[in-house]
């Protein structure tokens, strides 16, 4: 900006040696927030500037508006800057003994610091430096002999322009914080849910087991779950919560740990979804509530005896490629209504037969031009997966999900659990 207008000047005298500056009042200051306090420091080998700034700017000293600084060349600023980290504004001088202001600009650009602003100070004629003084980083400049009317004019663009970047940089540093907030609780949802499989190495030759979670956002809604109960059961979930997030990864939480304390004590999957219900129901939690298939298989007979509250139907992959669906139940998600009755139905595995179960972030998962994968894509692609082991018919169907959404951004979680007995 080129400052071509006066209102007023007031200038250095040529020989003058007025050097003291004229301090506020210890009793004139008043008890201002230091982060209202914006800290200039003056570089100039002409003494007196350092008079002439304290007495124009002395009712803002005293307010602790502005609080100055003084060097007299490039290498006494650096010095200052170590001695002052939170200097705002630096007014420099660019014609200086030992340092001069170009090269004081050069370093202070080292320390990469967005919210401290230079104004450069030259003399008419000396245009070519001030060019560079810009392309270099200054915030703005201003001729000698200064006035001080348009300085301060300068000054309360910086100041606003500092504050911005320092509301800037604030923000940053909460969304940094955020993220790695969030990155954490996605390390202890994904610790919560089994990771290894098989998961029960003495059932290896029984049962085939695999499953996995694909969370739509930094954390995820969706969970699985898979538990001994005894010798002969076990007890498998697949779930969805409403919700994204943070709050929906909490209440998944909450929902997978009374399902599992409930599961490993009872053989009735009624029982095991009745009391975990109660317990959502009566808690409350911000009118959120989770859909959820929920089996106990007997590993020798392949019986399945389960529980649908409001969740997807999942389907049995039989050996000989034939796919059937369960039928849809009317039993409704949990923590809704607290006592309300759940019944089940009973499904049986035969060797080489597989359940497949998944939310329904599979079969919305939506392309680019916004067409959903579906339900049709699903079963088309299921019994040709015939044979396969649990493992392979997830990845299988993740790859065809991924596939078919083409790299769109998913707006819910993608999981799929599959049971197959052997």
């Amino acid at each position: 900006m080129v400052h071509t207008h006066c209102t007023r000047q007031e200038t250095i005298p040529a020989h003058s040696h007025r050097h003291e500056a004229l301090p506020a009042p210890a009793n004139d200051r008043t008890t201002n927030n230091e982060n209202m306090t914006t800290k200039i420091l003056s570089v100039d080998d002409e003494l007196d500037l350092e008079l002439l700034l304290t007495q124009y700017f002395r009712r803002k000293i005293r307010k602790g508006e502005y609080e100055f600084y003084f060097a007299h060349n490039g290498i006494e600023a650096l010095q200052k800057m170590l001695e002052h980290p939170d200097i705002d504004i630096v007014l420099s001088d660019i014609n200086m003994p030992e340092m001069d202001g170009l090269t004081l600009l050069k370093k202070l650009n080292d320390h990469h610091n967005p919210a401290l602003k230079v104004i450069m100070v030259s003399a008419y004629g000396e245009m070519s430096n001030i060019r560079t003084a810009m392309n270099n980083g200054a915030f703005d400049f201003a001729m000698k002999p200064i006035d001080l009317d348009d300085l301060q004019v300068t000054i309360d663009k910086a100041i606003s322009e500092i504050a911005f970047v320092k509301q800037t940089q604030k923000e940053h540093g909460q969304l940094v914080d955020i993220k790695s907030d969030l990155a954490l609780a996605a390390e202890i949802q994904l610790a919560i849910l089994p990771q290894q499989f098989p998961p029960f190495s003495d059932l290896k030759d029984s049962i085939d087991v695999f499953a996995s979670m694909n969370p739509a956002k930094d954390v995820g809604g969706d969970f699985y779950d898979i538990v001994r109960i005894d010798d002969d059961h076990i007890g498998f979930t697949m779930a969805d919560v409403s919700g994204k997030g943070v709050p929906a990864a909490m209440f998944m939480a909450v929902s997978h740990t009374l399902l599992r304390l409930a599961g490993k004590k009872k053989t009735n999957p009624v029982d095991v979804i009745t009391e975990s219900n109660n317990v959502l129901a009566a808690e409350s939690f911000d009118n959120m509530f989770v859909t959820l298939f929920y089996g106990i298989m007997n590993i020798h007979t392949g019986v399945i005896q389960y529980v649908n509250a409001g969740h997807n139907p999942p389907y049995i992959l039989r050996s000989n490629g034939a796919l059937e669906t369960l039928p849809t139940s009317k039993n409704i998600c949990l923590g809704v209504i607290e006592g309300i009755p759940y019944t089940s139905e009973t499904v049986t595995l035969q060797k080489g037969d597989s359940i497949v179960t998944f939310t329904d972030g599979v079969t919305e998962a939506c392309s680019v031009t916004d067409d959903l994968y579906g339900e049709t894509r699903l079963e088309a692609l299921l019994p040709t997966l015939t044979g396969q082991s649990a493992k392979d018919i997830i990845e299988n169907v993740l790859k065809a999900v991924h596939t078919h959404a083409e790299g769109a951004e998913q707006s819910d979680d993608i999981t799929m659990l599959v049971v197959k007995k052997l």
